[in-house]
C-alpha cells in the first residue's frame, strides 16, 4: 500500500501534536510544582465559623520568629480581612494563610504571586508565601460567586519591619 507523500506530512504533524499535548499535560501536573488543596487545613461547618477560635477573629497571628499565620474568612463579596481592612504582614517574613469561606465557593489569589487557592465552605485552605521588600499586593476572587464577584478584591500591604508593630498581631 503506498502512503502519499502530503499523508505522511499530515500523520506526522498530527502525532508530534499528540506528543506535544501529552508533555505539556505532563509537565503542568508535575513539573510546575502546583500542588492540588488538600484536607491538610482541616474541615469546619461553614455555619459556625464564629465559633472557631482563629477564624472567628481573622486577621494576623505570629507563630514564630519572621512567621505568621493569617486567618481569612471569605464571603459574598469580600474578604475579611483584606476588602474594607487591609492584610498586613512585615516584611521579609514566611506567611501561612488559612482560607475558608461561609457561603460559596469563592477563589483566593495574591496578585503578582504564584499564591492561588479555593476558598471552598467548610474546607480550609493552606498556602504559604514569603514576601520580601515591602510592597503591596492585589487580592482577588477568581471563582464565579455571584452577581458582585467582579467588585469581591482587596489588598495586602508587606509593611517594614521597622513599621511593624506585635499591636497589629491579633492575639
Amino acid at each position: 500500500m503506498e502512503i502519499h507523500r502530503y499523508e505522511k506530512i499530515w500523520l506526522t504533524g498530527a502525532l508530534l501534536l499528540i506528543v506535544g499535548f501529552i508533555a505539556t499535560v505532563s509537565y503542568g501536573a508535575v513539573g510546575a510544582g502546583i500542588e492540588m488543596v488538600d484536607d491538610e487545613g482541616g474541615q469546619l461547618e461553614p455555619n459556625a465559623i464564629s465559633d472557631h477560635p482563629k477564624f472567628s477573629e481573622p486577621g494576623t497571628y505570629k507563630t514564630g520568629e519572621n512567621e505568621y499565620d493569617v486567618y481569612v474568612v471569605a464571603y459574598q463579596f469580600a474578604f475579611d480581612p483584606g476588602t474594607s481592612d487591609p492584610i498586613r504582614v512585615p516584611a521579609n517574613s514566611e506567611v501561612t494563610f488559612h482560607i475558608t469561606s461561609r457561603d460559596v465557593v469563592h477563589g483566593f489569589e495574591i496578585v503578582g504571586t504564584n499564591a492561588n487557592t479555593m476558598a471552598i465552605p467548610g474546607q480550609v485552605a493552606t498556602i504559604t508565601v514569603e514576601f520580601g521588600e515591602p510592597t503591596e499586593y492585589g487580592l482577588l476572587c477568581h471563582e464565579y460567586c455571584g452577581s458582585a464577584h467582579h467588585a469581591m478584591e482587596g489588598s495586602i500591604q508587606v509593611v517594614p519591619q521597622s513599621q511593624w508593630n506585635e499591636s497589629m498581631v491579633v492575639n
